[in-house]
């Protein structure tokens, strides 16, 4: 589509978007708190807010604490403390405008540069949370390239470049920001191939944020692409991947109809993947789709064109 996506849908894809562990959070003090209403207490000392046992939602004053305390804190223990109180606090909508404005964002943003493997992944989760607001995008935008090199260079499948994917499947929620990812497309690409199923599963959400785009669909498809990408059509994969490379399919085909760019065969280099999807191989793997037993799969390649 082309454009900024309409506001209600951002919202929704957003909060779609944040780190589960902290909706685990969510239910769990509220089933401490016996369904009572959320109590906001005062705090002896800045340090008590990071203390495990304090799941109150925290007011203006506390947050200001909070914060001060993690950019005057060396101790990485109270660091990584402090970022997952933020973070969990983040994921309440008040508190993500109330965050911004007490100056939080370059705070926390600070700490995806530390070399503590757990502190960069909590300070990763907490600008998720943050970035549900579009508002903030704004202010963790300046965060986007240092993210991407944090998920392209850094170990596999670990949970860095998971809370990475993420934070950067958050912020390719509106077309806003896309473009800063068109030079990693590749890269992408290949970390979609090498990690396991958890990887591949968050690259994909942020590959088809990505392929609903008109300006991004010469960059997807002139992307170098090893040609294993087409075994993730084979009926055999998980259905959470089938139906996501699907989609991936769907929206950049949409894109290209939309152009009138199928007609007059755009040129794209060998090995990209406009030739992996458009080509012979990836047909007949969509043929045999057609037959899956999933109905939810055949729905998605009823809509491809026919092959």
């Amino acid at each position: 589509m082309g454009g900024a996506r309409a506001v209600g849908w951002a919202a929704a894809g957003l909060v779609l978007g944040a780190g589960a562990c902290y909706c685990i959070y969510k239910l769990t003090r509220g089933q401490r708190q016996g369904g009572r209403g959320l109590r906001l207490r005062p705090s002896r000392s800045a340090e008590d807010l990071t203390n495990g046992s304090y799941d109150d939602v925290l007011n203006v004053d506390q947050l200001q604490k909070l914060l001060s305390l993690l950019e005057s804190v060396d101790d990485p223990v109270i660091t990584e403390r402090a970022l997952v109180t933020l973070g969990n606090n983040a994921a309440f909508s008040a508190n993500q405008v109330i965050i911004r404005e007490l100056g939080g964002i370059p705070i926390i943003g600070s700490k995806i540069n530390n070399p503590n493997h757990s502190i960069k992944e909590k300070a990763l989760n907490a600008l998720n949370n943050l970035s549900v607001n579009v508002d903030n995008q704004v202010k963790i935008k300046v965060y986007i390239s240092q993210v991407c090199k944090d998920v392209l260079s850094g170990p596999l499948d670990s949970a860095v470049q998971l809370a990475g994917l993420r934070l950067l499947t958050n912020m390719t929620v509106t077309n806003d920001h896309q473009h800063v990812l068109s030079k990693h497309i590749t890269e992408l690409f290949h970390v979609l191939l090498t990690g396991n199923a958890s990887t591949k599963v968050q690259v994909l959400k942020l590959l088809v944020n990505l392929s609903e785009n008109p300006a991004m669909a010469d960059g997807l498809l002139g992307a170098q692409v090893d040609s294993s990408f087409l075994s993730l059509y084979d009926g055999h994969v998980a259905k959470e991947i089938l139906l996501r490379v699907l989609t991936l399919s769907q929206n950049i085909n949409n894109c290209l109809e939309k152009e009138g760019c199928l007609a007059i065969q755009p040129t794209f280099p060998k090995g990209s993947l406009f030739f992996l999807l458009y080509g012979e191989e990836c047909a007949q793997k969509m043929r045999a789709l057609a037959e899956h037993r999933d109905a939810d799969v055949k729905e998605k390649v009823t809509v491809l064109p026919k092959f």
